[in-house]
C-alpha cells in the first residue's frame, strides 16, 4: 500500500477514535468502543502470575437490588486528580441512582454522587417489573481529555461528573425518555451514544446519540428500529462501535418489516454521525425467533479487524454464532452471513433461558492470531462442533474459544473450536488480559418461567442460585489457573469485569464493589 495511502487510513482513525483513555483505563463497558473486553495493556498479570491472585478488598455502597439489578458493570481509570491526592479510581452506577467512586488501593469511597430527579415513573404494565425496573442499567463512561464521567440518570438525563470530585460539570440534558430501559454509553470523539429496549419510558427501541462538544448546544440523534415495545436493543454491551465509522446492535423480539421500519431479530448498523441506517443483516428463520422468544437482542455483538476484514461476531438465545462481515453485514440480500450460524447450545431451541448471552470478546495473542470467546447459558448443543480441548462443560454453562482461520478454499474467515470450559453457572462476558481469560460465573437463576409476585419478580429469580466467582483461564487452553471460591457474597445478574493496572473489578447483587489483585511479594 503507498505511504500516502497508509497516512491518509491513519488520519482517518485518529479522527474517529481520539484518546479518550489513558494505557491502563478500562473507560467502559468491554474496556473499548468495539467491546472487545480486551485490556491490551495489561502486562503484570499472566498465566505465570495469575494463580497468586487474591481478594484485595470488598466494599458495599449506598444501595439497594431490586428486580434483579443493582450496580452496573464497573470501570477503572487510572491516575486521577482526587481529595486523596492521585489514585487509580473504580467508578460504577447504583440502580437507585448514586455514581459510586472508589480508591482501587484501599476500596475507600472518594465520592458518591445522587441525581436530583423531577419526574417519577409510571407504573403500569411491565413497568416497575425486572423488564423495565425505572433505574439505571447503563453502564458509565468517562472521557480523560476532559476528566469528565458521563452517566445517564434513572430520569432519562445525561450529566457529566467531574472525575475526580463528583461535582457535575455538564448536564443534565434530557438524552432518552424518563424510565427508559437503556444500555453501556459508549463514547467516540465528542459523542455519547445509547441504546434503548423494551418501550419502558415510552421511548422506542434503537440507537441514541449526543453531540456533546458544546455543552450550551448538544444535538441529540435517534434511529429507532421498531414500531413495538419489544423490538429494542438489549445486549448490555449497548452501541458497538466499529473503527469502519459504523455503529452497530442486535435487536430484539418483534416482526420485521422493512416497509414499515421494523428490524427486528436483525443485526443493525447505522452511520457514526448522522444515526442513518447504513445496512442489517436478518436470518432466515426471524419468524421463528420472534415465536420462541429466541431473540437477537440477548448478546452484543463484538468488532474486530481480521487480515482485509472488518468482521463482525454475533449470537443471542437461539445458540447460534454468525460471522458477519461488518462491511456488509448481510450480503445484497441482507440475509447471507460470511460464515453460516454454528449451533453452540440451547437445544431444542425451545427455551428463551439459554443460548448466547451477554457479549462476545476478542483477543490477538503475540503470534498475530485472533481468538474469539463465547459465553453460553445451559448443555452444549449435540450438534456443535468438537473442540479439541474439552475441560467438562456441564448443564448450566460454559465459555467456548474460537480461532478465526483462513478458510482452506476461499480463505475467507472462518472459526476453529480450540476450547470449551468446564461448567460455569451463567458466566458473564469474558476479559482478555495478556493470555489469561477472566470469567465471572454469575451463579444466578437465569430461568424466565414461573408466576409475577407483587415485587414484580418472576418467581424463582432471585432463589436456586449461588455466589459468584471469578475464574481465570489460560487462553490458550481453557485450563483453569485460579478461582477465588467463596470469596464473594452472593450473585450477580447482567454484570461484566474490569481490568486496570493488574487488577479485576466485580460487583454483585448485595451492592459490592470486589477487588482482586496479585498477593505482595
Amino acid at each position: 500500500m503507498p505511504q500516502a495511502a497508509i497516512l491518509i487510513g491513519l488520519l482517518v482513525v485518529s479522527y474517529l477514535f481520539p484518546p479518550l483513555a489513558r494505557a491502563g483505563d478500562w473507560p467502559t463497558f468491554g474496556h473499548d468502543p468495539q467491546r472487545t473486553g480486551w485490556a491490551v495493556d495489561e502486562r503484570s498479570l499472566s498465566p505465570e502470575t495469575v494463580s497468586n491472585l487474591e481478594l484485595k478488598w470488598k466494599a458495599k455502597v449506598d444501595n439497594q437490588g431490586s428486580m434483579l439489578f443493582a450496580l452496573t458493570a464497573p470501570i477503572a481509570a487510572v491516575d486521577v486528580s482526587t481529595r486523596l491526592g492521585v489514585k487509580d479510581v473504580i467508578y460504577t452506577a447504583g440502580k437507585e441512582g448514586k455514581v459510586f467512586a472508589l480508591d482501587s488501593d484501599t476500596g475507600e469511597l472518594l465520592w458518591e454522587w445522587e441525581v436530583r430527579s423531577y419526574a417519577l415513573p409510571n407504573n403500569i404494565g411491565i413497568q416497575g417489573t425486572l423488564y423495565c425496573p425505572n433505574g439505571v442499567s447503563a453502564t458509565p463512561t468517562f472521557d480523560k481529555r476532559s476528566g469528565i464521567l458521563y452517566t445517564l440518570a434513572e430520569d432519562g438525563a445525561l450529566y457529566g461528573l467531574d472525575m475526580g470530585s463528583g461535582k457535575v460539570r455538564f448536564g443534565p440534558v434530557q438524552f432518552v425518555a424518563p424510565f427508559a430501559k437503556s444500555w453501556s454509553l459508549n463514547l467516540v470523539g465528542d459523542t455519547i451514544y445509547t441504546t434503548l429496549a423494551q418501550g419502558c419510558g415510552g421511548g422506542l427501541g434503537g440507537f441514541y446519540s449526543m453531540d456533546i462538544k458544546d455543552r450550551h448546544h448538544p444535538v441529540v440523534r435517534q434511529l429507532l428500529l421498531s414500531n413495538t415495545t419489544t423490538g429494542g436493543i438489549w445486549g448490555r454491551g449497548g452501541p458497538i462501535i466499529g473503527e469502519n465509522g459504523r455503529v452497530y446492535g442486535s435487536t430484539a423480539d418483534g416482526p420485521f418489516d422493512r416497509a414499515l421500519g421494523d428490524y427486528s431479530n436483525s443485526v443493525v448498523a447505522a452511520s457514526l454521525d448522522e444515526l442513518d441506517l447504513v445496512d442489517y443483516f436478518t436470518p432466515h428463520n426471524w419468524w421463528e425467533l420472534f415465536r420462541h422468544d429466541l431473540d437477537y437482542g440477548s448478546a452484543s455483538p463484538v468488532w474486530f479487524g481480521w487480515r482485509d476484514y472488518n468482521l463482525l461476531a454475533s449470537g443471542a438465545k437461539e445458540g447460534v454464532l454468525y460471522l458477519l462481515d461488518a462491511d456488509s453485514l448481510g450480503g445484497k440480500d441482507h440475509q447471507t452471513p460470511l460464515l453460516a450460524g454454528t449451533r453452540l447450545g440451547n437445544d431444542p431451541k425451545s427455551s428463551s433461558s439459554y443460548g448466547i448471552w451477554g457479549g462476545l470478546s476478542m483477543w490477538r495473542d503475540e503470534e498475530g492470531d485472533t481468538w474469539l470467546y463465547v459465553p453460553l447459558y445451559g448443555a452444549v448443543s449435540e450438534s456443535a462442533p468438537k473442540f479439541p480441548v474439552d475441560h467438562g462443560a456441564g448443564q448450566h454453562g460454559s465459555v467456548m474459544a474460537f480461532k478465526v482461520v483462513g478458510d482452506g478454499k476461499t480463505d475467507k474467515p472462518a472459526l476453529e473450536p480450540v476450547w470449551i470450559s468446564a461448567n460455569f453457572k451463567v458466566p458473564d462476558p469474558v476479559a482478555i488480559a495478556n493470555g489469561v481469560v477472566f470469567v465471572l460465573e454469575t451463579g444466578e437463576n437465569p430461568d424466565q418461567r414461573g408466576e409475577w409476585n407483587t415485587s414484580g419478580e418472576v418467581g424463582g429469580r432471585t432463589s436456586n442460585t449461588k455466589p459468584a466467582v471469578l475464574h481465570a483461564l489460560d487462553a490458550r487452553t481453557g485450563k483453569e489457573l485460579y478461582n477465588s471460591g467463596g470469596a464473594m457474597e452472593t450473585w450477580v445478574h447482567f454484570s461484566g469485569l474490569a481490568v486496570a493496572e493488574g487488577r479485576i473489578y466485580s460487583v454483585d447483587y448485595n451492592s459490592n464493589v470486589y477487588c482482586f489483585g496479585l498477593k505482595a511479594k
